[in-house]
């Protein structure tokens, strides 16, 4: 078996899978097989794809999260590792996560640089070792990129025995899933490595700037929480953590809708005892969950001035 599977869904990506299958092929780690989904792509992508010694799989236009559902099904590997199509990695990233498998960990975490038309910024955090899942989520937390699936190496015993997997049809698939597999891992590392390069171009999924896809961003936001609480109930851990944190996130989400449905939707956090889930053990917390209760778009706008 390889040390690790690779997964890269693809969908009209001609102009940027020939970089990221480059970036994976030239490893100087090079026990992995590299697994390509093919999710009903429209354009010359997968001619593209040919050309290199990858699994193809071959689906209809599913989303990226039955991609990666269909690709962790046929994954051999000791680890799996998410690349998206329009990304790519550096050449020591493999070997980076190689070196930090040596106690045998659930999962590793490792760094991103951002790529954009007018700068690249690279994240550094503090790397730790051999951390249960909870405490480990207490850390990356304080991390510039918290759930982005591509920032982890997953052992696939430990993901498949937990059958996970990323829910259909949703946007936000990675907040559905990614703090749930960190929580529940007995055993974390974390590596300060900035091996993944996330693309942000203009038209992407998340960059979409429709009112509508906004609506619906929201909304899956809201069921992820929903799903996230219901499975973390189940854990024996210390949960107070894990609920403020997912909780955070679903209140600053609503803060992108428009009057009516930011109000709307107040009222159903409330009702439905999300602001009940924010911290309050220290005064900055207490204040902090009066003002958010009160009122979140003024909060954040605050915080972020």
């Amino acid at each position: 078996m390889p040390k690790f599977s690779i997964i890269v869904p693809v969908y009209n990506v001609e102009k940027y899978v020939n970089k990221c299958l480059d970036s994976i092929f030239n490893q100087t780690f090079k026990d992995f097989e590299v697994i390509v989904v093919n999710d009903g792509t429209q354009d010359n992508s997968m001619d593209i794809v040919k050309k290199y010694n990858v699994t193809i799989i071959n689906q209809e236009n599913k989303g990226l999260s039955e991609a990666r559902n269909n690709g962790v099904k046929k994954a051999k590997g000791d680890y799996i590792i998410f690349v998206d199509s329009d990304d790519y990695i550096e050449k020591d990233l493999l070997m980076k996560i190689n070196e930090s498998t040596k106690n045998n960990p659930d999962l590793v975490r490792f760094q991103a640089k951002e790529i954009n038309d007018k700068e690249t910024k690279e994240y550094h955090e503090k790397p730790f070792y051999d951390l249960d899942g909870s405490e480990a989520f207490k850390l990356i937390t304080q991390f510039h990129y918290v759930e982005l699936a591509c920032l982890y190496a997953i052992k696939r015993k430990y993901y498949i025995g937990s059958k996970y997997n990323f829910k259909k049809n949703t946007y936000h698939e990675d907040f559905g899933l990614i703090p749930l597999i960190i929580f529940n891992s007995d055993k974390v590392n974390s590596i300060d490595y900035c091996g993944y390069s996330y693309v942000k171009r203009e038209g992407s999924i998340m960059n979409n700037t429709s009112y509508d896809k906004t609506k619906k961003k929201v909304e899956d936001t809201f069921n992820h929480y929903d799903f996230l609480i219901k499975q973390v109930d189940k854990s024996k851990k210390d949960t107070s953590f894990f609920k403020s944190f997912i909780s955070n996130s679903l209140i600053l989400k609503i803060t992108e809708l428009n009057s009516k449905d930011y109000k709307d939707y107040k009222k159903k956090l409330k009702i439905n005892k999300v602001y009940d889930n924010l911290l309050d053990d220290t005064f900055s917390r207490k204040i902090k969950k009066i003002f958010v209760k009160k009122s979140p778009k003024l909060y954040y706008k605050i915080k972020g001035d």
